[in-house]
């Protein structure tokens, strides 16, 4: 048996490079929005819950945006989706920095815009129309190269930020992120779609619509059990993501630590997607899934329960990196397997957007348990037990690609 080549063509290898390009750009920037708040507090009179909001309906509308980002990038291709998106996000940038930012336009520029704009742009729309270039079997490793992509993104932006902030101020810095933009527009250009279908795809995607599609992948248990358990990652990485300086500062460990934390969770993200990935082309990936949620249980467990001691924390910024956002191969090709590729974008968006409904509520919640009692404990709780939900939901789920009759 000849073992397929990973890079079929140069198509391939340009849509790649072009979608590594674009999500290290698009994630780098969401990822350091926090540095600003102070900024907006201070120079725009906002308070810490209107900043909170922003956020939140930055995550909801990242997340319904991806779907239909994902849809039109099926129909059109994700190139121009793409493009289109970088301009949404251009534009909330920018009048952050030079427009009106009253109650209402704040609300718009940071949460409505940008998060058009992540919805286009950030990981899922990127991660599918490359998927549709790869074999099955090599597919899930693509995926998990583009991905970590994002923690290139996730590590060097906020080095960068923290310079500009300090040399040039806010608002210098926002402008300087169009650049970065403009960089991203041009990378979107060569997102380049599969010039024929997959052969060995070809007999499931034969003649379906968006509305079979649709009418197929909800009746089907294993896509929706799938959309659950990815509103489990949403939950935990945002529970992370947002409170991890809280909880340190509460546990006492020095303020640098959080910093730290963070930075090992975007720089250790990198190996464990490209494991998952590479893992992915050669296990079954509900029984990757489960695995990888048992881990994020007791990686989460451990730390708890430990001292308050900065190795502690280290350590768990490695072991939480290294699972960060792993799942996103694994479930992206079960998607890919299960349907084929010709709507990943749009199947795909979907699941995503229970993901960011988790995020919103990790989130929401983390604060909201600290306000009523003075403890993230609870949260972390949740998060723990949700580990053991996404363990177990993952395992019925039938990978076998989906046959269709052939239409007359």
């Amino acid at each position: 048996m000849v073992k397929e080549k990973f890079f079929k063509n140069r198509t391939a290898i340009i849509t790649l490079i072009s979608a590594c390009l674009i999500v290290g750009v698009s994630m780098g920037i969401r990822q350091v929005f926090g540095l600003f708040h102070n900024f907006f507090i201070v120079d725009l009179d906002k308070t810490i819950s209107e900043y909170g909001l922003a956020i939140a309906i930055q995550m909801l509308v990242w997340g319904l945006a991806a779907p239909i980002f994902g849809a039109w990038a099926d129909k059109i291709g994700g190139s121009k989706v793409t493009i289109i998106a970088f301009i949404f996000f251009a534009l909330g940038i920018y009048l952050l920095f030079s427009g009106s930012n009253g109650t209402i336009s704040f609300q718009i520029n940071l949460g409505l815009l940008i998060g058009i704009g992540l919805g286009g742009t950030a990981i899922s729309v990127q991660v599918s129309e490359t998927s549709k270039h790869f074999s099955s079997e090599h597919r899930s490793m693509a995926a998990g190269i583009v991905v970590a992509c994002a923690s290139v993104g996730y590590f060097f932006s906020p080095i960068y930020t923290h310079y500009a902030l300090s040399e040039f101020g806010w608002r210098e810095t926002l402008n300087s992120y169009l650049y970065f933009i403009l960089f991203g527009i041009i990378a979107g250009f060569f997102l380049l779609p599969v010039k024929k279908l997959n052969k060995s795809n070809y007999n499931i995607e034969r003649e379906q619509t968006i509305k079979e599609a649709l009418k197929e992948a909800f009746s089907h248990k294993g896509y929706v059990l799938l959309t659950l358990g990815f509103f489990v990652c949403g939950f935990q990485i945002t529970l992370v993501s947002a409170h991890i300086p809280g909880y340190i500062e509460h546990k006492g460990f020095e303020q640098w630590t959080a910093f730290a934390i963070l930075s090992l969770i975007g720089v250790f993200n990198i190996f464990g997607t490209l494991s998952f990935g590479y893992l992915s082309g050669k296990y079954s990936k509900k029984k990757l899934l489960s695995i990888l949620y048992s881990c994020r249980g007791v990686v989460m467990i451990i730390f708890l329960l430990l001292p308050a001691h900065t190795y502690n924390a280290m350590a768990f910024g490695i072991f939480f990196g290294f699972l960060w956002l792993s799942t996103i191969p694994p479930t992206n090709g079960i998607i890919a397997q299960i349907f084929g590729t010709k709507y990943l974008a749009m199947l795909y968006g979907i699941v995503f957007l229970s993901h960011q409904i988790g995020s919103f509520y990790g989130a929401y919640l983390g604060g909201y348990f600290f306000y009523k009692f003075g403890s993230y404990d609870y949260a972390w709780y949740i998060s723990i037990a949700l580990s053991l939900f996404a363990a177990i939901v993952h395992l019925p789920i039938d990978e076998k690609p989906v046959i269709r009759a052939t239409k007359i």
